[in-house]
C-alpha cells in the first residue's frame, strides 16, 4: 500500500508542476493546487479506491503464483522427459510386466523412509493387479558405502538368480536394516544372497569384482536427470500413454490410491 500511495502522490506532484506552468495568478494557482490535493486525498481514502488497490494486489499475487507454478511444472516435465523407459530386459519388475500402470521407484536401501515405503508399495501392488512395481537404485552419498554396496549386491543376486531372487533379497534387506548408512552389516550380504537362492562363492566373486558399480550409478544418474532429489523418488506411469504423476517421498497408501484413481479416470482403459 505505501508504494501505491507514493505513486499517486508522485503523480499528483507531477500534475501540480504541470498546473504551475499555466498562466494563472498566484491565488488561483494556489487554490487549484489545494483542490487537486484534496481530491487525491479523498480518492485514496475512498472505499472504491481501496477495493481497486486490493484487487490489483490480488491480481499481481495470483499472476506471480501462476508463473511460479508454471515454472515448476516446466521443470518437472523437462525432468520426466529424461526418465529411462521401463524395460523388462533391464529393470526389476514385480508383478505383471504388461500391467497398465507402473510404480517406478528410485530408492536407497539405507533410507528409513524407503524402508517404510517398501511395505506400502507391496500392499499397493497386491491390491491392484493392473499395477506393477519397478525398483531402481538411488544410493545417497550420506548412506555410502553401505547403500552402494547393497545395491551392487542386489544386482549380483539378480544376475545369478533372476528377477524373483532380486526381490527376495531386496525384501530381506529392507526387513532387516536399521537404516541410516550402517543399518545392514556387509558380512550379512552373502547369507542373505544364499537365502535368496544364489551360490555363495559366485555371489562373493561378483560383489568383490565391482561388476555392477556402473549399473547402479546409471540408475542414480537417470534419477537425478529426471528430477529425483531424495528417496524414495516415485513415478506412477500409465504405460499405454506414457502419462505419469510424480510422487515425492514415502507417501501413505491412501495417497497412492488417490493418484491411481486419478490416472485411471483420465487415461485408463
Amino acid at each position: 500500500m505505501p508504494t501505491i500511495k507514493r505513486f499517486f502522490i508522485g503523480f499528483s506532484s507531477l500534475l501540480l508542476v504541470s498546473i504551475s506552468t499555466l498562466a494563472l495568478d498566484k491565488d488561483t494557482e494556489a487554490r487549484v493546487q489545494e483542490l487537486v490535493e484534496e481530491r487525491w486525498q479523498e480518492l485514496m481514502a475512498s472505499d472504491e479506491f481501496q477495493q481497486k488497490v486490493n484487487q490489483g494486489i490480488l491480481n499481481f499475487v495470483e499472476e506471480q503464483n501462476r508463473q511460479q507454478q508454471q515454472a515448476e511444472m516446466d521443470r518437472k516435465n523437462k525432468g520426466t522427459q529424461q526418465l529411462l523407459p521401463v524395460s523388462p530386459g533391464r529393470d526389476h519388475i514385480r508383478g505383471n510386466p504388461n500391467a497398465e500402470f507402473t510404480l517406478l521407484e528410485y530408492s536407497d536401501t539405507e533410507c528409513p523412509f524407503c524402508k517404510r515405503f517398501h511395505e506400502t508399495a507391496m500392499k499397493f501392488i497386491e491390491r491392484h493387479e493392473d499395477v506393477n512395481w519397478v525398483y531402481r537404485h538411488f544410493p545417497l552419498n550420506n548412506h555410502n558405502p553401505g547403500a552402494q554396496q547393497q545395491a551392487e549386491a542386489s544386482e549380483c543376486v539378480a544376475s545369478l538368480g533372476g528377477n524373483d531372487a532380486f526381490w527376495t533379497f531386496i525384501d530381506q534387506v529392507y526387513k532387516q536394516t536399521r537404516s541410516g548408512g550402517r543399518g545392514f552389516p556387509a558380512n550379512k550380504l552373502p547369507s542373505t544372497a544364499v537365502a535368496a537362492g544364489v551360490n555363495k562363492p559366485e555371489f562373493e566373486a561378483c560383489l568383490s569384482s565391482g561388476k555392477f558399480r556402473e549399473r547402479v550409478l546409471q540408475d542414480l544418474a537417470n534419477g537425478q536427470a529426471s528430477g529425483v532429489t531424495g528417496t524414495p523418488g516415485n513415478f506412477l506411469i500409465h504405460n499405454p500413454s506414457g502419462n505419469l504423476v510424480v510422487i515425492t517421498g514415502a507417501q501413505p497408501l491412501e495417497n497412492l490410491e488417490r493418484t491411481l484413481d486419478a490416472l485411471r479416470a483420465q487415461f485408463g482403459s
